[in-house]
């Protein structure tokens, strides 16, 4: 990229607009948080996990607001983080939308012995606990010591990147 091409995508922003815009195209990895809730299974897409360390064995991941899914997955004593890859891409954009249908018999859903609903074929599905949960406005970033894992076969991972899914394919490497 020459110095005018750089000029050309300079864009002033600040606050939440400078935010969105800096990591629309910084990729992440996808996984599925499930949990077991009173009023059923719940589950959400999240592109925030990240490992955090191994004594405890723990792992991270914000979500916004603390109602719906995501209230039923910070109130449960226990739930998976599915990492995903390219075999879930579908099941990725259904558990993204609002009201789309979710744990239906075609995805292939199960559940754990410990009751989690958990989604076989995942090349990880890691049974955690909260930990540490923080507030930050509207979200809360949750600390979860990993319990136990569930490993799968591999595949193709997958990344978010400028609101979509995109296959990154090891094979052609």
């Amino acid at each position: 990229m020459n110095a005018q091409d750089a000029a050309s995508r300079r864009i002033e922003t600040s606050g939440a607009e400078a935010l969105k815009a800096a990591f629309r195209e910084h990729p992440a990895g996808i996984a599925l948080i499930t949990a077991e809730t009173p009023d059923g299974p719940v589950g959400l897409t999240a592109s925030s996990v990240a490992s955090v360390g191994i004594d405890p064995p723990a792992l991270s991941f914000s979500v916004t607001r603390a109602t719906g899914s995501a209230g039923g997955i910070l109130g449960a004593s226990s739930y998976l983080v599915h990492l995903l890859d390219s075999r879930h891409v579908e099941i990725a954009r259904s558990f993204a939308v609002s009201g789309a249908e979710r744990f239906t018999e075609a995805q292939g859903w199960e559940r754990l012995v410990t009751g989690e609903p958990y989604l076989p074929g995942t090349r990880a599905a890691l049974r955690c606990r909260t930990l540490h949960s923080l507030g930050v406005g509207s979200s809360v970033i949750v600390v979860a010591e990993v319990l136990e894992a569930v490993f799968g076969a591999t595949a193709d991972p997958v990344v978010y990147v400028d609101r979509g899914f995109h296959e990154l394919p090891l094979s052609a490497a």
